[in-house]
Parts: structure tokens; sequence; C-alpha cells
């Protein structure tokens, strides 16, 4: 056992070191994976397993969701649907104290419903949003920062990808997470938004007032443009939260209600129906890669024994539940400033979810944390890859260091509601238990 056990502590080192030498995250998992294999049992026994486990995963029926939501999210994005959204926000939100930085926000919650990655939002709403608001003078920090942090809620607004793949991981109700993810989303958003309008009311010049004059007519025209997001997103969360559909038939009628829409408004062009099937079969096949990888790790470590002994480890001293969440906490935040979200997720949750499982903890709630501080990951430096997404929008216009400026203060709005959502566990569970059987 000792000798096993050492095996899986040295291949959690190795991985580490890999991944810190920029090995692609899916290769090294693999790699260490087999070669731990092959000591702990043997070179058949490894190869065996190496044989079957990518089948086994592959032909699981609820992982269809993925490519299904990643399609939906591809065909919106690529069809129109979501470029008028920041727009709709602009004309309703632009009265308030940082109208065009809260119109961005409340506009990246509703892209995030329907793409599902944080990547894709921060990224189509630099585009649209950032030049509109240094046009207008807004402070370069705030304009990136806000952009950057609120493209993170694409990982926790239902449709999340990470959810999917956290619930096939700790074998926990795939549609109760989605629907899990909506309030602490909606919390994210509103905190930002309060966030920013008292930033810009104690200190005017960080978003001056634009001199438009926009009618009532006009706010009301502009939301006959939007009906498709609010039906995409009725579709998947309304099928999933009345118990019509499993989380992976919503998927499939999102993406095809996305096709229908597309077909309707006569945008679906068949330049934009091939650029999206190939964008989901790309993205699908990268985090299958680096699924796969992980599960091959879980597979070392349960027959290295690491689970049961950190198992054993948490019974014997009663370790209260409320310290392991700060102790994973801390790791989430040290690990985020340097790995992937999907390789931080999938490399993290072999080693933890024993410790949930020992103190009882609800595998739901933990869930959205996690999510949460994967999110946070996505903004903190050196890897932040939200701010490189932002960056590279921008390009030389504004500085990457400003970039993680503004970024500093959403944040601290994070650690608010990180404190909310620990103390109130209920803020993430309470849906799911209302949910029709």
């Amino acid at each position: 056992m000792t000798m096993n056990l050492a095996v899986a502590l040295g291949a959690i080192v190795s991985l580490l070191v890999l991944i810190g030498l920029r090995v692609p995250i899916g290769l090294a998992l693999g790699v260490v994976s087999l070669i731990g294999l092959m000591i702990v049992r043997s070179t058949e026994s490894a190869l065996g397993i190496f044989a079957d486990l990518p089948f086994e995963f592959g032909a699981n029926w609820s992982l269809s969701a993925v490519p299904m939501f990643l399609l939906m999210g591809s065909i919106a994005f690529h069809t129109g649907m979501t470029g008028s959204l920041f727009h709709a926000a602009r004309l309703w939100l632009s009265g308030l104290p940082g109208g065009l930085a809260v119109a961005t926000n409340f506009a990246s919650a509703g892209f995030a419903a329907a793409s599902g990655s944080s990547l894709a939002t921060a990224a189509a709403m630099g585009r649209l949003a950032i030049p509109e608001m240094l046009r207008m003078r807004y402070d370069p920090a705030l304009a990136t920062g806000v952009v950057a942090a609120s493209g993170t809620l694409g990982s926790l607004i239902p449709p999340s990808i990470l959810f999917v793949l956290y619930g096939w991981f700790t074998e926990t109700s795939i549609g109760a997470l989605l629907i899990a993810g909506l309030l602490p989303g909606l919390l994210t958003a509103f905190v930002y938004a309060a966030m920013i309008i008292g930033r810009c009311i104690a200190n005017p010049q960080l978003a001056p007032r634009g001199d438009d004059h926009i009618t009532w007519g006009q706010r009301w025209a502009v939301l006959l443009e939007i009906w498709p997001i609010p039906l995409l997103v009725l579709s998947v969360i309304g099928g999933i939260y009345s118990g019509i559909a499993t989380a992976t038939e919503a998927a499939a009628l999102g993406a095809l209600m996305a096709l229908l829409i597309s077909l309707a408004r006569g945008k679906l062009t068949w330049l934009a129906f091939r650029t999206s099937v190939t964008e989901a079969l790309e993205s699908t096949a990268s985090i299958f890669f680096v699924a796969i990888g992980a599960l091959l790790l879980t597979r070392l470590l349960a027959l290295a024994g690491l689970p049961t002994i950190m198992a054993a480890s948490i019974s014997d001293f009663a370790l209260d539940p409320l310290y392991l969440i700060i102790g994973v906490s801390i790791v989430y935040l040290i690990l985020g400033c340097f790995l992937d979200p999907l390789g931080l997720m999938l490399l993290t949750l072999p080693v933890f979810q024993p410790m949930f499982q020992a103190v009882h903890l609800d595998l739901i709630w933990v869930g959205v944390i996690v999510v949460k501080y994967i999110e946070i990951g996505l903004l903190t430096p050196p890897v932040g890859l939200n701010a490189y997404v932002v960056k590279g929008v921008v390009g030389n216009a504004v500085p990457l260091t400003t970039i993680f400026r503004g970024l500093a203060w959403f944040i601290g709005a994070e650690a608010i509601i990180m404190v909310l959502l620990i103390a109130f566990p209920e803020i993430s569970t309470y849906l799911p238990s209302k949910m029709m059987p």
C-alpha cells in the first residue's frame, strides 16, 4: 500500500510539473496515468484500461449534452441571435451611473445563457462593448475589466459545460446542477452591477454620461430584436425544471430550437451552419480528450488506494465541513492562477470528491462552489484566461496590466459572493429542491 501511495502522490506531482512546463493537460494526464497504472498493476493491465476507458466514457449518454449545448451556442452566435443583446441592454440601462458597463454585464449574462462558454462570452462582448465604452471615454480598466469578469457567467448560468462534466464525474443530477447555477449566476451579475454603480457614483470620471436622448419607444422596440435568446433559455431551463426533459434532452431541444429560430429569421446560411458544427465538434473533441485523461488519473488513484486513505483520514480526524470548504477554496484559488478551467476541475475532483462524500456535503452545493472558484481562476493573474481573451480583442489599445487592474474590483466582489454562497447554501439548492421529479 505504501508503494502504491507513493506512486499516486508522485503522479500528482509529475502532473503539476508537466503542466508548469506547458505540456497540454490532456496529454499530461494520459501519459502520467498510463505510466502509473503500469507500475501499480502491470503493462498488460494498464493497456487494457487504456483501451476500454475512452469507449466507456464516450458512450455515456448523458455526455451527449456537451456537443448539443456547444452547437446551440455556436448557431446562436454565428446567426446573429446574440448581437442585439448589448444594444437592448444599452438602451434600457444607459441612464444608470456606468450605464454602458452595467449593460455589458447583463448582456453578458444573456449571452452566457445561450453559449455556455466563458471565453466565447468574453470574446463576443469584448468586440461589441469595449469600443463603445472607450468611445464614450470610459476608464479603460473598467471597460475591459467588466467584459472579462462578466464573461465568467458563461460557466455558471445554464447551460454550463462545466456543470455537465461535474455531474457526470460525481454522479450528480446534471439537470439539478444546471438549475442550481441560475440564482448564483444572477447573484453574481447583480453584485457586479452594484459595484459598478457604486464606483461610478463615487467617481463619475470613470464613466462619463452620454448625451444620447433615448425614448421609451426605442426601448420597447428593441425588445422585439432579442426574442430568440429568451425563447432558447426558456426551452432549455423550462424543460429541465418542469421535468419534461432530462438535461440531455433539453440540450438537444436547445440545439434544435436554435436551428429552427435561425431558419425562421432567414439567418442560417450554409457557411454559418458549417462553421457552427465544426466549432462544436472541435470543442467537444478537446473537452473529451482532457476528460479521458482525468478518468485515467481517477482509475490510477483508486487502484493506488488514495481516495480510501484520504476518506479514512477525514473520518479519523472528524474534519468539520466548513474547514474542508475553506481548504478546498485555498487550493482552487492557487491552482486557478495557473490552470485552465476544465483541467483544473478534472484534475482536482478525483482527489476532493472522496473528501466531500466523507463529510456528507451536498454535491450540488459543492458543484456551484467549485464552478465559482473556476470562474475566479479565469480572472486571476498570471494565467487569467478571460483577461487574455479581452487583450486579444483590444490589441495594443489597452495594456494587459490595465485589464488586470480593472479585474481587481471584480475579484473583490467575488469574495463577497463566495461568502454568501458558502454561508447560505440555499441560494444554490433552493431551485433544485423545487424541481418536478
